[in-house]
């Protein structure tokens, strides 16, 4: 019953002595991270406490071992993290469409099939042209029998129609003018 309550003593000392430094030490491994850097301390303490022989060690201090162990234990920390995938929020997954949900995307092939016949004949021609057949613009222009700068012309403005007849739909000039 003594040793435990000696250990406990030794433990005590041991945080007094040199937790304050450590915890400076595993703060700036964690980038500042409060609870990561306490969660360290810890794991780092019950460390100490598991190895008993690093008190008995021929070492002026202790702080040097529980320094190298907090480090070790931080990078093993930072590693495992990395090999796991990015958590997210609820949020995320909440707004996120099922994959295997097929309705959002036959919903938005509708949408987008509704608005190319809105187009006119010579707009929706060149939009055929290249992004449902994927030709180039010059490919394009020599199908179609025109100039390449009528295709390029064409397609953005027949792409800013589109814009006014798909739900939701923004071009990139409507999001810097703040027009539809």
């Amino acid at each position: 019953m003594t040793t435990a309550t000696t250990d406990e003593r030794t433990l005590e000392e041991l945080q007094r002595e040199h937790g304050p430094a450590l915890l400076s030490f595993l703060q700036s491994l964690t980038y500042g991270d409060q609870q990561r850097a306490e969660d360290l301390l810890q794991e780092t303490l019950v460390r100490a406490w598991q190895h008993p022989e690093a008190f008995e060690a021929p070492y002026e201090s202790m702080r040097p071992w529980l320094f190298t162990v907090g480090r070790r234990l931080a990078i093993d920390a930072r590693r495992s993290r990395m090999a796991r995938p990015t958590e997210i929020g609820d949020g995320v997954l909440a707004t996120t469409p099922d994959p295997a949900d097929a309705t959002e995307s036959a919903v938005a092939a509708l949408d987008v099939r509704a608005a190319v016949r809105e187009l006119s004949p010579q707009h929706r021609d060149v939009l055929e042209r290249i992004y449902f057949d994927g030709l180039t613009v010059n490919e394009a222009a020599e199908e179609l029998g025109i100039p390449a700068g009528t295709v390029k012309s064409r397609s953005y403005y027949a792409l800013r129609a589109l814009g006014r007849y798909l739900p939701g739909y923004r071009s990139a000039g409507s999001a810097r003018t703040g027009r539809p």
